[in-house]
């Protein structure tokens, strides 16, 4: 199974994301937590800085002079719990909560160290300040419970997680979207590409092509010069050789009609009926070939257009076919509308004289041949419909090809006239289709002629 490009840079983009996209989180987190908890401690050591200005020394005790108002406006706390200790040298209890005590910390005088314990089972987050008593050092310690910081650390992480994610689902958008764009002009490539044929070489087109897909585009198109010059010689080669060998197959013929006219041994009859009836198949061969040449759209691309109204070319094609449907005791008819469309005429009328062949060779004796011509909506249609044997429903896929028969088929054809009709179709922007008669009984052979071939 062939690799998709588009899911290769996909991976190659997104998978990283799996591990950048939590590693920024932890950052992010980190970068807003840091100066967070910086905010809270210095607060601490703010308030420990006030708590310490009440510590005096008096001899060798050690006093603490605040009062009742300081006290509650140290305490007051709309989330936490305040607490306050104040410790002699030797770590003896002077004022405040006991539970502050522990732990022992070593701070230098004017120092802040920042510890944490716990008091009633609650976190506490203390800061313990070193004030000079005497010889000794003092510690204020001043500890709050840890709801607020609780509170704005799970804010932090849910705005960095919603931030974190919300960059992440953008980018992967984004990634996906411009993969797509940038993947844009290769699908084109490929779509264009997919549409040529032997009957449309045209040159890719490249214009909005980025610089990278530049040399595949002029490769191919490189290619189908090579391609289509090489159909050009091959369709010369064949138009070359139809053309000199419809003089001598015309001669040969004429010499087995007159062998047949003139007198001869009866056991000469079949021979000369059979050499006849090869010589004037090897004629039509030939003209077929050659129209088969000059209907290949690399052929028709080199030539002029004119107005053809099919209403007028019918009427003069008739002038040959209706003398051999009457001969074939087939009862031809034309149902005849202006429609007029932009065409070659003597292609035209090789198509023309393929479906009115095809019709008269295969319908058979007391069948019914009509042709139509008529404008419906902005198309020009051109129908021949005979009550023959018809085509079968599963050879009408094939019918179009060349050297291809059906299994019914009746006369001597080479199986070119369809695919005659298809080509010099194709090479006026046309279409052809097989449906079926309103009784049931034959087929209606359609051409459509649409867009700029349609005048």
């Amino acid at each position: 199974m062939a690799r998709s490009l588009k899911r290769t840079l996909l991976l190659w983009m997104l998978l990283p994301m799996l591990a950048i996209v939590p590693a920024a989180a932890a950052l992010q987190y980190w970068l807003v937590l840091q100066p967070t908890r910086e905010a809270f401690d210095q607060a601490l050591a703010n308030a420990a800085a006030s708590v310490a200005s009440f510590v005096r020394l008096d001899g060798d005790t050690v006093a603490f002079d605040m009062n009742s108002q300081a006290e509650r406006s140290l305490r007051t706390d709309q989330f936490d719990s305040i607490y306050y200790a104040v410790l002699a040298p030797d770590g003896h209890p002077v004022a405040g909560d006991p539970p502050l005590r522990e732990p022992r910390v070593a701070v230098a005088v004017d120092a802040v160290a920042f510890v944490d314990t716990e008091v009633d089972g609650a976190a506490v987050r203390v800061a313990a300040r070193g004030v000079a008593c005497g010889a000794g050092v003092c510690q204020v310690r001043v500890g709050e419970t840890q709801v607020k910081r609780q509170q704005i650390f799970r804010k932090s992480f849910i705005g960095t997680l919603a931030g974190v994610l919300a960059f992440a689902l953008a980018s992967v958008a984004t990634i996906v979207l411009a993969t797509r764009k940038a993947l844009r002009p290769l699908q084109r490539l490929g779509e264009q590409v997919g549409t040529r044929s032997l009957d449309d070489l045209r040159p890719v087109d490249a214009i909005g092509m980025p610089a990278e897909v530049l040399g595949l585009v002029d490769a191919v198109n490189r290619l189908f010069g090579r391609v289509r010059a090489g159909s050009l010689a091959q369709q010369a080669f064949l138009a070359d050789a139809a053309h000199q060998l419809r003089t001598p197959l015309a001669s040969l013929k004429n010499e087995a009609e007159l062998a047949l006219a003139a007198p001869h041994p009866s056991s000469m009859q079949g021979t000369l009926e059979r050499l006849n009836a090869g010589a004037s198949r090897a004629a039509r061969l030939s003209s077929q070939l050659l129209a088969l040449a000059r209907s290949d759209a690399a052929a028709q691309a080199g030539m002029s257009t004119d107005t053809v109204d099919l209403k007028e070319l019918v009427s003069e094609v008739a002038v040959e076919w209706v003398p051999l449907a009457l001969a074939a005791g087939i009862d031809l008819g034309f149902e005849l509308e202006s429609a007029p469309l932009a065409g070659r005429r003597f292609l035209l009328r090789e198509l023309l004289a393929n479906l009115m062949h095809n019709a008269i060779e295969h319908a058979g004796a007391g069948a019914h041949v009509t042709v139509r011509t008529r404008r419906e909506h902005d198309a020009t249609v051109l129908e021949v419909e005979d009550d023959g044997p018809g085509i079968p429903e599963p050879e009408r896929g094939t019918a179009f090809e060349r050297f291809r028969r059906g299994s019914g088929a009746a006369g001597v054809g080479s199986g070119l006239g369809l695919a005659i009709v298809r080509d010099i179709a194709v090479g006026h922007g046309a279409r052809v289709s097989i449906a079926d008669t309103p009784s049931g009984r034959g087929v209606i052979l359609r051409v459509t002629f649409t867009g700029g071939a349609a005048a």
